[in-house]
């Protein structure tokens, strides 16, 4: 059994479970991940609301995008009944965020309710808390778990640190060594000032220089920065094909490229960017 989810893009764009009017635009803003969220954005007493017209979001036709939903707790009660609800859903998800992750009991909670013969969604672990920090190892074992994203904005409301770049670097660095060991993807939290794009630029690069896959945004006028700052750029992908080609000359034995010294780890990044390069052209 396979997870229904492709290979995820580089931007995620969030959209809340309550404006079905925004669903569409949310879709074609040029994200490759569209999410639905009814955790967060929706108070207690719209829970089911939300839960009723998200199925909408995976309804609309000819969807440009790999589409996914962020449930709500495992520990709640509402997240039980989104489970449920989930289970029945019409129209399904490629994916399923799921928040708050501490076990990797969350994941394969998540896999028994909903995998079936012709159904496996990709499953996503929100990383937010100083416990699921302490239990990274165990959380990306998960046999079910496709990939992580970090919660800025819970982790720093449980350690009681600012939202800066400097105060989450750890936590960034952390995750991002933890599923790398683990060979799965990274995405990052989105940025929350709206409208600086200039932030939100730089936000993008440290997160891609510190290894994140992607990164998540709540606005679809983030989502091309995004995508700016994660694709390559021609002379990226130039001088990744010259050390791809100095390595094959030198036997794969140190060398150098524009005057600088070359070796296995750079020959390696290189083929890597290479091959990514040449599957989306």
């Amino acid at each position: 059994m396979t997870s229904t989810s492709r290979r995820p893009g580089r931007a995620w764009i969030i959209t809340p479970g309550l404006h079905r009017d925004r669903f569409a635009g949310a879709q074609k803003s040029g994200a490759a991940v569209a999410v639905v969220d009814i955790e967060d954005s929706v108070a207690l007493p719209d829970k089911q609301t939300a839960r009723t017209a998200s199925e909408s979001f995976f309804a609309l036709p000819d969807p440009p995008c790999t589409r996914g939903i962020r449930m709500n707790s495992l520990t709640t009660i509402h997240g039980i009944k989104d489970l449920v609800a989930l289970a029945v859903y019409t129209a399904r998800p490629d994916l399923i965020v799921v928040p708050k992750v501490e076990s990797p009991r969350d994941i394969e909670l998540v896999a028994a309710a909903l995998d079936t013969d012709d159904y496996a969604p990709g499953i996503w672990a929100l990383i937010e808390s100083p416990r699921a920090f302490d239990t990274l190892p165990a959380i990306m074992r998960a046999a079910r778990l496709d990939g992580v994203i970090f919660g800025s904005a819970d982790y720093a409301a449980s350690v009681h640190c600012g939202l800066g770049w400097d105060a989450l670097h750890y936590a960034r660095s952390a995750l991002i060594n933890a599923a790398t060991a683990a060979n799965i993807l990274a995405v990052d939290a989105p940025t929350w000032e709206l409208d600086n794009p200039g932030i939100l630029r730089r936000d993008a690069e440290r997160a891609k220089e510190l290894g994140f896959y992607g990164k998540g945004c709540v606005h679809p006028r983030h989502v091309q920065v995004i995508n700016d700052v994660f694709t390559p750029t021609i002379e990226e992908i130039a001088q990744a094909r010259a050390i791809v080609a100095a390595a094959d000359a030198s036997g794969g034995t140190v060398t150098t490229v524009d005057g600088h010294m070359r070796g296995t780890p750079f020959f390696d990044a290189a083929r890597t960017l290479v091959a990514e390069a040449d599957r989306t052209s």
